[in-house]
């Protein structure tokens, strides 16, 4: 047997065989607020790293198995690697350049409801970095289970993409946009919730259920969207 072989199936005892792939080598990793860029121009931070993350690079990463091919993929509209046409925005960018790899299945949790949000891709551009772009604002509705009717104790059998959901009360004042998606990480095995946490610091497995309670303490917290892993 090969030695990659026999260190697989031994990672799988230690730590279950759905949570190999989802992260496990990075946790501990520190977090770092947009550590990506494009290595060159306005945002010179290197295409992929190992050693810091935010919450959305982290999952992206894992996505990519560590492929900066890959990642740049789901990071770019198209695998454009430029700043203008990066993904920015989960709402109206990430999700939908990236369907071919999740799909929202919230419905499947529990009865969902609607936060309709509008990205106002533009007036950020402009208003946080300067840039001035033709972007026209962007509606979009995030179907997702609110808090109190999420599942306790849930089990999933496969890893799967979680977003939480704000009201984005007062980011339009803050930053020139509406923003539904505050915080994302992956929901695994025995209800784990493994991500990239600025309150910690590092990569990250908590209890789902705790960091739920945690969450729907603030009126503007509304509950979390599912995305099954295609």
């Amino acid at each position: 047997m090969r030695c990659g072989a026999l260190l697989l199936i031994l990672l799988c005892v230690m730590t279950g065989c759905g949570d190999v792939p989802w992260g496990h080598q990075y946790l501990g990793a520190r977090y770092e607020s947009d550590p990506l860029g494009e290595g060159f121009g306005y945002d010179p931070d290197p295409l992929i790293r190992f050693d810091a993350f935010d919450c959305t690079t982290f999952v992206e990463t894992v996505l990519a198995h560590g492929d900066v091919d890959d990642l740049c993929q789901i990071r770019y509209d198209g695998g454009r690697i430029d700043f203008v046409n990066r993904n920015h925005f989960i709402e109206t960018d990430w999700l939908k350049n990236n369907a071919d790899r999740i799909e929202n299945i919230s419905t499947q949790i529990a009865p969902t409801t609607v936060r309709r949000v509008t990205i106002d891709r533009a007036n950020w551009m402009r208003r946080v970095h300067g840039i001035h772009t033709d972007d026209a604002p962007v509606t979009v509705d995030l179907q997702y289970v609110p808090y109190d009717r999420i599942p306790a104790m849930m089990n999933p059998r496969r890893p799967m993409v979680v977003l939480f959901i704000t009201d984005g009360t007062g980011m339009v004042d803050k930053i020139g946009t509406d923003l539904g998606v505050v915080h994302m990480g992956f929901l695994g095995k025995n209800g784990i919730l493994r991500h990239a946490s600025s309150q910690h610091g590092r990569v990250m497995d908590i209890n789902f259920d705790d960091y739920v309670a945690m969450r729907k303490k603030s009126r503007h917290n509304l509950g979390v969207m599912f995305l099954r892993i295609k």
